[in-house]
C-alpha cells in the first residue's frame, strides 16, 4: 500500500505476512507484546472514542509520556481523525508547560501515570481554559484512557463508516503534529509538521540500510522527540519489531534482553557507555588491561574507507575476537546499525566502535526539517566518518556565504504555530530554511557540522571562536563528563567543566584522595592539577585563539533534570551563563591567565 499519510503504516502492516510483535513494552517486569492487528484494533477503537467524545479534524490532544506501545495507540488513533497531536516532554519546567499548554490548548492531556499528575497539578491550576486529564497507568487521581478505549468499544458499529470517511478527507498536506522545540533560549516553539514532512524522511532513510522485517528495534530517546518520533514509523514502515526500554537506566539490561539490530541514540550516552567500558578496562588484571588497551589504541587508528596492509587486518582481527566482540555482546550480540544524531559524535569514538564492527552513522537535522537532512548510508557504502553523510534524496543544501547550512525539500515544516513572524525569521522569501548551523562541505559530499551560528562568539582581539568544536574535544578526556566553552568579548577562552564523576571517584581511589562530597573532591589540589594536565595536553592540538586559558570545575552532574541541558542533551548556554555568573566573574577577574 502507499503510505500517503502517517496512519496509513497500520494499513502498510498487512503487507507483511505476519508481525508477531510489532509493539512491546514492559509491564510488572515482563515484556508485553502487541501483534500488528492489536495496533490496528486498539488505534481504531481510540479513533471511535474520540468520534463519540466529539473530536474533530483541526482539534488537539497532547500527551507527556514515557515510551510504551500504548503511545502508539494513541497516536494513530487521533491523526486518522485528523486530530493534531502534541507530544510533550515529560521533563520540562513548569513555566514551559504553562506556555506550551496556553498556547496550544489542547482538549485531553494523556500522562504517564499519577506522580506525572502530581507533578502537572500546579501547572493545571494556572491555565485558565482547563484540558480533560487521562492517565495511561491506572490512578484513582483522574480518569483512564482506556475508558476512552470502552467507550470506543461501544460506539464502534455506528462510526465506523464515519472513520473512513474522516481518513478519506485528509490530505498528505495537512498538519499531523506540532512539536514544541525544546530549546536552549527563550519559550518554545511549535513547530507544525505535515504527514508529508515526515512520511517523505522515513522513506528516504529506509533505503540507506538493510535491517528491515524479522529485525528488532530498541527505543530509549523520547518520543515525544521527533527523532526518535520518525524513527519509530521508519521502523513500522520497514516492518521491525520496536521494544522499548523501561527508562534510560535500564539500557544495557534491556539490550542484552532485546538482542536488537539497530537503534537510535545520541553521542552523549555513547560516551556513557564508553566510558563504562573503558572504566572496566582499567580495572582488568595486568595482562587483560594491556590487551584491553592495545586493542583501543588499534581502533583508534581505524579509517573506514582505508585499505590496511595485512599486518593491521591480523591484529584487528585478533582485538575483535578477544576484547571488540565483548563491546558487541554487550549490546545484545546481534547489532547491525546504531543511527547517531542530535549533536556531533567524537570521531575517535566513532573510529573505535567501528572497528569493534559495531557500525554508527551519524546524521543531521532539526525538528523543523522532519529531522534528517542527511545521513551516512551504509548501505551504499557512503560513509565519511566525522561528517553526518549525503544529503537525502528530495533535499537540497546550500551553505551560505557565512558558513550557515541552509534547506530546502518536503522536509521543511510548514511553519511555527500561531507565529508567523518567527517563521519568517528562518524561513526567507526564496524558500530557504535557514538551520543555525555552520557546515562545510567534505569532498564535495558530505556534510560536516561545524558549530552553531549564534554560538561562535568573538574574543576581544576580533577572533571567532567555535564552542562546539573545542567542547568535542575536550570530552574525549575521560576526567570530563560535560563542559561549556565561554569567553565572549573576553581575552581568552575558558570552560566551566562537570567532571566526569563515576571516572574521578575511581581515580581518586587509586590515588588514595580523601574527600567528603564532590565539592571537596573538585578543589582538592591533585585532582585540580590533573585537570589542568589535561586540559594542556588537549590545548597542543588547538589553534592559538581555541587555547582554553582558564578552567572552573562544579560539583554538579548537567542534566536536563537540573536544568543544564536540553531533553535532547544539548548545553543551555544561557542557564550555564546564569548559574555559574559568579564563577565566570571570578574566572575573568585577572588577566594572567593562570587557573
Amino acid at each position: 500500500m502507499e503510505v500517503t499519510r502517517i496512519f496509513d503504516l497500520l494499513e502498510n502492516y498487512k503487507s507483511y505476512s505476519s508481525m508477531d510483535v510489532a509493539l512491546s513494552g514492559k509491564e510488572n517486569g515482563q515484556w508485553k507484546s502487541y501483534n500488528s492487528q492489536d495496533y490496528i484494533e486498539k488505534s481504531n477503537l481510540f479513533s471511535y472514542g474520540l468520534l463519540a467524545l466529539g473530536y474533530k479534524k483541526g482539534d488537539k490532544i497532547a500527551t507527556i509520556c514515557n515510551n510504551r506501545p500504548e503511545w502508539n495507540f494513541i497516536d494513530m488513533g487521533v491523526l486518522q481523525i485528523g486530530v493534531i497531536h502534541i507530544p510533550i516532554y515529560p521533563t520540562i519546567s513548569n513555566e514551559d508547560y504553562q506556555y506550551i499548554l496556553k498556547q496550544s490548548q489542547p482538549g485531553i492531556i494523556l500522562l504517564s501515570d499519577h506522580i506525572l499528575y502530581e507533578k502537572m497539578k500546579p501547572v493545571f491550576e494556572q491555565i485558565e481554559k482547563r484540558s480533560d486529564i487521562y492517565t495511561i497507568n491506572i490512578t484513582d487521581k483522574c480518569s483512564n484512557w482506556n475508558d476512552i478505549i470502552e467507550l470506543g468499544k461501544i460506539n464502534q458499529d455506528k462510526l465506523k463508516e464515519e472513520l473512513i470517511k474522516i481518513k478519506s478527507s485528509i490530505k498528505p498536506d495537512d498538519v499531523a503534529t506540532i512539536i514544541y522545540t525544546s530549546g536552549t533560549t527563550g519559550f518554545p516553539k511549535g513547530v507544525m509538521l505535515s504527514h508529508n514532512n515526515i512520511i517523505s524522511n522515513f522513506k528516504e532513510t529506509a533505503i540507506v540500510h538493510d535491517v528491515g522485517y524479522g529485525d528488532k528495534a530498541l527505543s530509549f530517546l523520547p518520543l515525544c522527540h521527533i527523532y526518535e518520533r520518525m524513527m519509530n514509523y521508519h521502523y513500522q514502515f520497514k516492518g521491525i519489531s520496536i521494544y522499548y526500554a523501561e527508562n534510560m537506566g535500564t539500557i544495557a539490561d534491556n539490550l542484552k534482553e532485546v538482542q536488537p539490530e539497530i537503534f537510535t541514540t545520541v553521542p552523549r550516552i555513547l560516551e556513557m557507555f564508553y566510558d563504562k567500558i573503558i572504566s572496566k578496562g582499567r580495572e582488568l588484571p595486568f595482562l587483560q588491561r594491556m590487551i584491553f588497551f592495545w586493542s583501543v589504541s588499534l581502533g583508534q587508528r581505524f579509517d573506514i574507507k582505508r585499505k590496511y596492509r595485512l599486518y593491521y587486518n591480523l591484529k584487528l582481527a585478533i582485538a575483535r575476537k578477544i576484547i571488540f566482540s565483548k563491546w558487541v555482546d554487550s549490546m545484545g550480540g546481534k547489532i547491525k546499525l546504531v543511527v547517531s544524531g542530535g549533536a556531533s559524535l567524537q570521531l575517535r569514538m566513532a573510529k573505535i566502535f567501528w572497528a569493534a564492527q559495531i557500525h554508527i552513522i551519524e546524521g543531521y537535522g532539526l525538528t523543523e526539517t522532519s529531522p534528517v537532512i542527511a545521513v551516512n548510508r551504509p548501505n551504499s557504502k557512503e560513509i565519511q566518518l566525522g561528517t553526518v553523510g549525503q544529503v537525502l534524496n528530495g533535499v537540497t543544501v546550500k551553505i551560505a556565504d557565512d558558513g550557515e547550512i541552509l534547506c530546502k525539500g518536503h522536509n521543511v515544516m510548514l511553519g511555527y504555530y500561531n507565529a508567523s513572524d518567527l517563521t519568517q525569521q528562518v524561513i526567507d522569501a526564496e524558500g530557504w530554511f535557514h538551520t543555525g548551523d555552520v557546515g562545510i562541505w567534505v569532498d564535495n559530499t558530505y556534510l560536516k557540522i561545524t558549530d552553531r551560528k549564534k554560538e561562535i562568539f568573538k574574543l576581544s582581539s576580533g577572533k571567532y571562536v567555535a564552542p562546539q568544536v573545542i567542547e568535542n574535544k575536550l570530552k574525549e578526556s575521560h576526567f570530563i563528563g560535560q563542559v561549556c566553552v565561554i569567553g565572549e568579548n573576553q581575552k581568552f577562552a575558558s570552560a566551566l567543566i562537570s567532571p566526569n564523576f563515576t571516572f574521578m571517584k575511581k581515580w581518586s581511589e587509586n590515588h588514595k584522595i580523601n574527600y567528603t562530597s564532590n565539592k571537596e573532591l573538585i578543589n582538592h589540589e591533585v585532582v585540580v592539577r590533573r585537570f589542568q594536565k589535561a586540559i594542556n595536553d588537549i590545548n597542543k592540538n588547538l589553534g592559538q585563539t581555541e587555547h582554553i586559558k582558564r578552567i572552573r570545575l562544579v560539583d554538579e552532574e548537567w542534566s536536563p533534570q537540573t536544568g543544564e541541558l536540553s531533553p535532547s542533551l544539548k548545553l543551555k548556554r544561557k542557564v550555564i551563563s546564569e548559574k555559574y555568573k559568579t564563577l565566570i566573574q571570578d574566572i575573568y577577574k585577572a588577566d594572567d591567565g593562570s587557573l
